[in-house]
């Protein structure tokens, strides 16, 4: 396998970091400088250790899958976590969010709101003012929860 193949990598941290009872939030190979940025979560937090864990058991993997890397960084999602599947907008229900879209919906790009839930993998937000919107998660571009002050 080789680092150009984003799917492969990305079933294969899947199968380990459930393993392992971790989840993988996001995970992103930077351009040609060699590295790999991971970022896990669990039910308990994320603490240094379970970074520290991942990172030696990943290194391993990686040596013996013969994948190229430089640097290998783990670590946890932090309060502005990333959403990128149906199962996280579904967990984080009722959470304030913030919401690009890859082109503008009803006329903007960007949206700040609570998420409402998710029904038929359409993902419904209220926006400020109480206006709903509805979308699918492949017109997202990103999405981010945005931390409690």
């Amino acid at each position: 396998m080789f680092l150009n193949e984003p799917m492969e990598i990305e079933n294969l941290l899947e199968k380990t970091l459930t393993g392992m009872n971790y989840e993988l939030v996001d995970f992103e190979v930077v351009g040609r400088s060699g590295l790999i940025r991971i970022l896990i979560d669990s039910a308990q937090g994320i603490g240094i250790e379970d970074c520290t864990t991942v990172s030696n058991h990943l290194s391993r993997l990686f040596e013996i899958e013969h994948f190229e890397y430089d640097r290998l960084e783990v670590s946890s999602p932090g309060l502005d976590r990333p959403l990128k599947k149906v199962l996280d907008f579904e967990r984080f229900q009722g959470e304030k969010v913030t919401v690009q879209f890859k082109l503008a919906f009803e006329g903007q790009r960007k949206f700040r709101g609570q998420l409402i839930g998710v029904r038929d993998n359409l993902i419904d937000m209220e926006l400020e003012g109480g206006r709903v919107v509805t979308f699918e998660l492949h017109e997202v571009k990103k999405a981010n929860l945005i931390p409690a002050i």
